[in-house]
């Protein structure tokens, strides 16, 4: 029996057009409230003159509200978008996309969020959302999950909510930090993740990259070994995916290290390491930290990442990735993996 979508498609082609129009700008009232209606329309790319019948609509039907500050949703509307986001995921076919992408990329699983994290920073707050629900499921009665830096994880952390009493939870930097900007290194996030979930974490006052004779020393202290024992301990990973050239300027790499990752021509990074299309390492940065030969031996590591500009980067390190591996990507990244 067909399922009410593939009717629907069929029959109401125009109600499934005004589903759509109308579950986007309860998402973006949702993520951006209060908001202003000029503001709304840009985020949409509607007329203020269309957006106004529909605001008029949803006000009539008690799922938005306004007042001299903007739009904001009431309680009938937050728990109305809970409902229709499994449903636009059905219309969009994303179960399938998921399904194709775990196997082409060959790994554990894959979740897509709606939208494309190039085009509106919602779409990156969702991928924050996905991953934030994943690690809730993965939860034992211990864990201790290592993070990396980078605005992606900084969405995550502002998604995480208190977890049961009887769930021990300490988060841990994945690999030094010290260097980047301080609102998306490591220690900044484990913090904000612990204090979001009520939880423990370790800091980690290393830097980001080193030289062999500092490694060596640095990794002798006392305080910095107990740490990375917690680190190689851990049962989940959660990480990004950079890319490569945007990476590199951001750690500062000298205009040798720019030169070879161009000759290598290098698209994508994780944990330091730079790898080309064909998923082979081009250069290494010396991280204190987990490298990615002990990704092998953690059950879960979860990969956050979206964007279409990310999918090579993406398709790169998967090459490299553990079987494990869950991907946390976004409608604009899977479309152009499942092309290319």
């Amino acid at each position: 029996m067909q399922s009410f979508i593939d009717i629907a498609k069929r029959l109401l082609p125009d109600f499934l057009q005004v589903l759509q129009k109308r579950y986007s700008i309860l998402r973006y009232i949702g993520f951006m409230q209060p908001v202003g209606r000029r503001s709304l329309a840009s985020s949409l790319g509607l007329t203020e003159r269309v957006l106004r019948t529909e605001v008029e609509f949803l006000k009539d039907h008690n799922l938005i509200y306004s007042n001299n500050v903007g739009m904001s949703l009431t309680s009938e509307g937050k728990n109305l978008l809970e409902d229709l986001e499994e449903l636009m995921r059905e219309l969009k076919g994303f179960d399938v996309l998921e399904m194709e992408l775990k196997h082409r990329l060959g790994i554990k699983k894959v979740i897509i969020v709606p939208g494309d994290s190039d085009e509106s920073p919602m779409v990156k707050s969702e991928l924050g959302k996905a991953c934030a629900v994943c690690m809730k499921k993965l939860f034992i009665g211990k864990n201790i999950i290592a993070v990396t830096g980078g605005s992606t994880m900084a969405a995550v952390a502002e998604r995480l909510s208190p977890e049961a009493n009887d769930k021990e939870i300490l988060f841990v930097p994945a690999r030094g930090g010290v260097g980047e900007d301080v609102q998306n290194q490591a220690n900044t996030i484990c913090s904000k993740m612990a204090e979001n979930s009520h939880a423990k974490h370790r800091v980690f006052y290393v830097p980001d990259q080193v030289s062999p004779n500092i490694y060596e020393s640095l990794i002798r202290e006392p305080g910095i070994h107990e740490v990375l024992k917690l680190i190689h301990s851990a049962n989940i990973v959660v990480h990004g995916i950079g890319n490569a050239m945007t990476m590199a300027e951001r750690r500062k790499s000298s205009p040798e290290i720019l030169e070879n990752l161009k000759a290598g021509k290098a698209v994508g990074e994780a944990f330091g390491y730079y790898f080309n299309e064909q998923g082979e390492i081009v250069h290494k940065v010396l991280t204190i930290g987990l490298q990615l030969e002990n990704l092998i031996s953690i059950p879960n590591v979860i990969a956050v990442a979206g964007g279409a500009s990310k999918a090579k980067a993406i398709r790169a390190y998967m090459k490299q990735a553990p079987k494990s591996s869950i991907l946390i990507t976004d409608e604009g990244a899977a479309q152009r993996l499942l092309k290319g």
